[in-house]
């Protein structure tokens, strides 16, 4: 698979993050596709570039400068609920899950390309979250229950 752009975004969603929605540098991609009418009357949309599951990217090693990867934080909430369709649900295997998708990140990173990891730890803890992926962080920022951690592959 020849890809061009520099940049995945490993769980794009509705690409909230993003300032440019449709950048041509990021390849993105979600294990699923959604459009549905939220309550509030807003349109969610999770149209990925690739289909695929963040535990097992199809992409080759060592192809991305930069990978962004905001998996779903989320244990409980309603199956129905627009958190839910928003930000996905994490399995009770989540520790093992974040792992692995942890993993694929840094595999399909280049040498010295940069992980952009974030989380919310409405329902669980950076500090738990730290403990199942085993690598440190070098620098991050929390605004609220949310954290930004940047990771840089050797």
């Amino acid at each position: 698979m020849a890809i061009s752009q520099r940049i995945l975004d490993a769980t794009c969603g509705s690409r909230m993050i993003w300032f440019d929605k449709e950048n041509p540098d990021v390849v993105y991609m979600d294990n699923r596709e959604l459009t549905d009418i939220l309550c509030d009357g807003r349109v969610l949309n999770i149209n990925p570039d690739v289909v695929a599951d963040f535990r097992d990217m199809p992409f080759p090693d060592n192809t991305f400068y930069l990978v962004v990867f905001d998996p779903p934080h989320l244990v409980k909430a309603g199956d129905n609920s627009w958190l839910a369709k928003k930000y996905g649900i994490l399995e009770s295997t989540w520790q093992d899950d974040i792992r692995q998708g942890f993993r694929e990140c840094m595999r399909v990173l280049k040498p010295n390309g940069v992980l952009i990891f974030k989380w919310n730890e409405d329902q669980i803890k950076l500090s738990e979250v730290l403990k199942a992926i085993d690598h440190k962080p070098l620098f991050g920022n929390r605004r609220s229950k949310t954290h930004w951690l940047v990771f840089m592959k050797d």
